[in-house]
């Protein structure tokens, strides 16, 4: 078994050859020297970016992760494993919206709806995190620390809120995994207080990626990755067990 050095810290980002997820291994790898591992359904994608970052100097691997097989989520983990012994970091980025109509893609049925929205979004999440749980109990850099990318759309204090901008976003499908990613955030804030992990939940806001179609009026990857850095690279618990964003602070459940 091939492993780093206690100092190079080991990250895996799900979702990280494009968007949001793509801005948050590039920060960690180029910004923090970290050792990223690059999770992506489509194996070459993911290797053209751990590709681009090795040929720069820095440390990056990619991983073939699709979030609804089992199969992928059990080799994922055995890979890790046995390259590395352990995980410090995990980010849960991958997500999907598919409540608005694609212009290329037909309208799904309500049931393929919310079965694909919870398979990705929350039941994948959930059994990743679990596969890993044995490895990020041996973290070396610094406490374990799981990052899950939520929305602030989730926010049960704020469904009702008619002034909110998203208040008349047809977005049902999704609010409500991200609102179930909240809490399973919040029980491996419980399951891993006993090694000192740190667990929180980041928004990070209207994004111009492909699971906002892009929008013209959306912050970019950089931006939105923030956040999630930010919180990915607190070894020393200044918070836990938070719901945030870079402009709004702390969310209200």
């Amino acid at each position: 078994m091939t492993q780093n050095t206690p100092k190079a810290i080991i990250a895996l980002i799900t979702g990280a050859n494009k968007g949001i997820g793509r801005a948050v291994a590039i920060s960690l790898a180029k910004d923090h020297g970290y050792t990223v591992i690059i999770g992506s359904r489509q194996l070459a994608a993911g290797e053209a970016l751990a590709a681009e970052l090795e040929s720069q100097g820095y440390h990056a691997s990619s991983i073939q992760l699709d979030l609804s097989s089992d199969r992928s989520i059990v080799n994922a983990a055995k890979v890790i494993e046995e390259k590395h012994g352990r995980l410090d970091v995990l980010i849960n980025n991958a997500g999907v919206l598919l409540d608005h109509n694609h212009p290329s893609k037909p309208k799904l049925l309500t049931r393929e709806l919310w079965d694909t929205t919870f398979t990705t979004n929350i039941i994948g999440p959930a059994c990743l995190t679990e596969a890993l749980v044995p490895l990020l109990r041996k973290a070396q850099g610094g406490p374990p620390r799981i990052v899950f990318v939520s929305s602030c759309m989730s926010s049960l204090t704020n469904a009702t809120n008619k002034d909110m901008p998203y208040y008349n976003l047809e977005a049902t499908a999704y609010d409500c995994s991200k609102a179930a990613v909240n809490m399973l955030a919040l029980q491996y804030v419980r399951l891993l207080d006993d090694v000192g992990g740190i667990v929180n939940i980041a928004c990070p806001g209207l994004v111009c990626t492909d699971l906002t179609l892009f929008n013209p009026v959306a912050t970019t990857p950089e931006e939105g990755a923030e956040q999630i850095v930010k919180l990915a690279i607190d070894m020393e618990g200044k918070v836990n067990g938070t719901f945030s964003n870079k402009m709004l602070g702390k969310i209200p459940w």
